[in-house]
């Protein structure tokens, strides 16, 4: 099969791809709480007559195909939701008040099941297998590494790996990813200023952590502007603030959430480090007391294999021209993805989903994004040759 034939094949596949990915929009689940989801994968898997492992890493599924005697490639889709709640007009919106598919794993899943159903028809036409990866709690729940400890890359040993992201930020029709380095290592920041509250008129009585508060989060900045070299990156970003219900009293706590990335880990630790460091003496210096905490798991960077993207980047030139296809700087989101490719080859992929004639233009994590359904059998095409020209390579 040719990247054409598999656009072609996966183009008549299209309205059952966009079905099952509109209903999986309307019933979102976060992380490990994707039961429902988890349910629909085995569902469309059993109809394939596709053999499966489930549960893996609480409510992933974890499925494949092929003849176990030859070399083996993994294609990965997570599935969890995001807790926003969704502001569009589609007729397939949310049913679930304050849960959103906001970064598109529901447009993932779908996409991985087309490939499935093309490949589960081209079973006899290869040596090797193809595993399934459908991965829960990709957004703070570090599903990918669950995934991974649990055996998900073994029996048989996974060569290659590689998965897609929709990416609003290209044009529908449209690639992209780049060699090394290409998401960042991530941590969250969860922070406490315990002070002494009181009456707000009469403030010297007080140990204000909501004054504290604010010095915190200028001074954490500087760490950024004047600590890091001009020519590295780094991010640390105070994203919620939780302080006082009273206009006349100063709190004696004050809750602040945010997030720390860098490029390495080595990186994200030394900002660890400084952010700790900077909380805790700004705090003491306002009589306060900061605590500190990184909750959940420290993603690693998404490294992709040079070798695997010029292999990627060949598949899309033939499938979609190569001026469609586009290298990329590295991105400061972050990708669970990135515990795969730790053990085995792997490339992250990005697919283009901006299309202004039906307002999908909205960024990943907003409450107004929209995914361009005509872009999905694109993905399901590109898993489709991801897969079956690795197992030709690899075979050889």
């Amino acid at each position: 099969m040719q990247p054409e034939d598999a656009k072609n094949e996966a183009k008549k596949i299209s309205d059952w791809i966009i079905d099952i990915r509109r209903e999986l929009h309307k019933y979102p689940e976060l992380m490990y709480e994707e039961v429902k989801t988890s349910a629909l994968v085995r569902r469309e898997l059993d109809k394939l007559g596709i053999q499966y492992h489930s549960p893996i890493a609480e409510t992933g599924v974890l499925a494949s195909i092929g003849n176990g005697k030859g070399p083996c490639v993994a294609l990965r889709a997570d599935m969890d939701a995001l807790p926003i709640h969704e502001e569009t007009d589609v007729p397939f919106r949310s049913k679930v008040d304050g849960k959103m598919h906001a970064c598109g794993h529901d447009c993932h899943t779908a996409m991985l099941l087309g490939a499935a159903r093309i490949l589960k028809s081209k079973e006899n036409d290869f040596n090797g297998t193809i595993k399934f990866l459908f991965q829960p709690a990709e957004e703070g729940g570090a599903g990918g590494k669950l995934m991974r400890d649990e055996g998900a890359l073994e029996n048989p040993d996974v060569e290659r790996i590689f998965g897609l992201h929709v990416w609003p930020q290209m044009p529908t029709g449209q690639i992209g990813s780049r060699e090394g380095t290409f998401l960042a290592a991530t941590s969250f920041l969860d922070l406490t200023i315990k002070g002494v509250g009181g009456h707000a008129a009469v403030p010297h009585l007080t140990k204000d952590p909501v004054l504290t508060s604010a010095q915190i989060i200028t001074n954490l900045q500087s760490i950024i502007s004047r600590e890091l070299d001009p020519l590295d990156s780094g991010v640390v970003s105070i994203s919620a603030i939780h302080a006082g219900q009273a206009a006349n009293v100063i709190p004696s706590e004050v809750k602040i959430l945010g997030t720390i990335r860098s490029l390495t880990m080595e990186g994200l630790k030394k900002l660890q480090r400084r952010v700790k460091e900077i909380c805790e003496s700004v705090a003491k210096a306002h009589g306060c007391k900061a605590i500190i905490d990184y909750p959940g798991n420290d993603y690693p960077p998404t490294v992709n294999d040079g070798e695997m993207w010029q292999f990627a980047k060949n598949i899309g030139s033939e499938m979609l021209g190569k001026e469609n296809v586009s290298e990329l700087d590295a991105v400061m989101g972050g990708e669970d993805f990135a515990y795969y490719t730790e053990k085995v080859k792997g490339c992250f992929v990005v697919l283009g989903m901006n299309n202004p004639d039906i307002d999908a233009t909205y960024s990943v994590h907003h409450p107004m994004f929209k995914a361009d359904e005509d872009a999905l059998h694109i993905g399901t095409a590109l898993h489709t040759m991801f897969a079956l020209q690795s197992l030709k390579e690899l075979s050889t």
